[in-house]
């Protein structure tokens, strides 16, 4: 898992201030696409994370048809347990 240099955290605010992966970032999926380009500034590859892997799943697709290079990391405990 090291080897990415980004993780978005999609979801809510509040769910994400009750615990989160170090350094990750908090972009909710329903800011997801106002927010294209910022998510296109950061280093890829790009590893989206959530609560069950479902709206990581739906933020992994839409960037990867927009051509950003990115996976799905499933729940946010699995990918800390990983890092």
């Amino acid at each position: 898992m090291s080897n990415f240099p980004t993780i978005i955290d999609v979801r809510t605010h509040a769910e994400y201030s009750g615990g989160h992966v170090a350094g990750s970032v908090n972009i909710p999926l329903q800011e997801i696409a106002s927010r294209v380009e910022e998510v296109k500034a950061f280093a890829q590859p790009i590893l989206f994370c959530c609560a069950s892997g479902m709206r990581s799943g739906q933020a992994t697709q839409y960037f990867q048809s927009l051509g950003v290079d990115c996976e799905n990391g499933g729940g946010w405990m699995e990918v800390n347990a990983r890092m």
